[in-house]
């Protein structure tokens, strides 16, 4: 089956089980395998300081570093993945992030550490990013688009919520080398499965995405041939023009750096600065895996029906508002209000994520709008690595976190105002099914 440009004419599926729902489901387990890394991150912090005597600032850093590049490798993937195909792009990327956490157990000095955590992890779960999962779904998704990209986006939360615990036990009982080889592991299984189960594009075994009807035709083609560099820069040239973009790109900015950047990177220590164990702390932050699931598809579902601007409105709000009241529940024990901020934050979480990728679709168009959300998703990222050192700093010169939420939460009442001022504009789109080479992710 040809992927140069050109159309697809299909067939109804031979069983009434479409091969979509298992490439669904291997794409959730990568994307899991990519969260299982970045969410232990914090469980891992204190056992590496006190066997290196390293400090808060040269860890972080390495956080900092894996949390820039994984964001800013965002804009590219999903023309790496169009130059060079989904499954060797993700299978690559799978081996590296197991590759370096393995070699982590091995490491002596901070540059190593920087190189390994920041550099190739920082690079390889990147490759894996929500372009990725937004991809998949375009691609072999006419009908239940929506419910599917909102499954992946929690899948973040997903690997959180089955690994973290696991993660952070094992810490505990075998120390950190056997809590980073579960990681590596998790990274090597999850690629073989991709080699075996992952395909590039339904027409790959002679198919339709699922819900379209036998015989419609789909459009393949358009920039396959295009350097992915000069695709990535040529949409930021354009988008960038607008306001529309850089209000976009501010506010998620700020959400990386009030979710990644200081509760999944430092909630832990920081309840234990409090007095509460490690383990209990991270269980908490799973906790927090369960809710983002609920609340990620739950937006989903609002995105369709409330204007996004607002959705945005109350979401940076309560998170400001939820930041500011986080020293106050912080304690030896879990208390009431520790299940309240816990609650509210894990429907937060990638609440964010449909109404800002709505708002990329409506003011860019659905030819841009797939590069045009890989560059705000790299301004998340480089807001949660800065996010991540500053509260490191603060951590560092201050003894305690105080500051850090207080910044964080200043942080997101500005995002509120910044979002009133994106124009409303009516969503005049309809949907098209485009696969192989075109840059169109929604």
């Amino acid at each position: 089956m040809t992927h140069d440009p050109g159309t697809f004419v299909g067939d109804r599926p031979r069983t009434r089980w479409h091969r979509a729902w298992v490439v669904a489901a291997v794409t959730l387990g990568a994307l899991v395998a990519a969260a299982a890394f970045r969410s232990s991150t914090g469980v891992l912090l204190e056992p590496i300081e006190a066997e290196f005597g390293w400090s808060r600032t040269v860890t972080s850093g390495a956080v900092s570093l894996n949390l820039v590049l994984y964001g800013l490798i965002a804009p590219f993937a999903a023309a790496f993945m169009e130059r060079f195909g989904v499954r060797r792009t993700v299978a690559t990327a799978l081996v590296v992030v197991g590759v370096a956490s393995g070699l982590t157990t091995v490491m002596t000095r901070p540059w190593q550490l920087w190189l390994l955590w920041g550099v190739f992890i920082g690079v390889g779960t990147g490759a894996m990013a929500l372009v990725f999962g937004a991809i998949v779904a375009n691609r072999w998704f006419h009908t239940q688009r929506g419910l599917v990209t909102g499954i992946f986006s929690a899948a973040s939360a997903t690997g959180q919520l089955l690994f973290l615990p696991l993660i952070a036990r094992t810490a505990v009982d075998s120390g950190w080398r056997a809590a980073a080889g579960i990681v590596a592991g998790l990274a090597l299984l999850m690629a073989v499965l991709v080699v075996a189960f992952l395909r590039d594009r339904p027409s790959d075994h002679g198919l339709l995405p699922y819900g379209m009807e036998p015989g419609s035709v789909v459009v393949e083609g358009g920039r396959t041939g295009a350097s992915p560099g000069r695709v990535a820069i040529g949409v930021l040239r354009r988008a960038s023009r607008r306001w529309a973009f850089w209000a976009l790109v501010l506010t998620f900015w700020v959400c990386g750096w009030s979710t990644n950047g200081i509760i999944q990177t430092h909630f832990v220590p920081a309840a234990h600065d409090h007095g509460m164990p490690s383990t209990t702390a991270a269980g908490l932050l799973a906790v927090v895996g369960i809710f983002d699931i609920i609340g990620t598809v739950g937006s989903g579902w609002l995105t369709d029906r409330v204007d996004p601007r607002l959705l945005l409105v109350g979401y940076y709000g309560g998170r400001a508002l939820s930041l500011l009241a986080l020293d106050a529940v912080l304690a030896p024990g879990i208390a009431p209000g520790m299940w309240v901020f816990i609650v509210f934050y894990g429907l937060d979480w990638v609440a964010t994520v449909p109404p800002t990728v709505a708002l990329c679709r409506v003011h860019f168009g659905l030819a841009d709008s797939g590069v045009v959300f890989g560059w705000v998703f790299a301004a998340h990222m480089v807001g949660a690595g800065v996010g991540a050192s500053v509260a490191g700093w603060v951590r560092t010169s201050q003894g305690d976190y105080h500051w850090a939420w207080v910044v964080a939460a200043a942080l997101c009442f500005a995002s509120v105002a910044i979002t009133l001022s994106i124009p409303k504009m009516r969503d005049a789109t309809t949907p098209v099914v485009q696969s192989a080479g075109s840059s169109s992710l929604t």
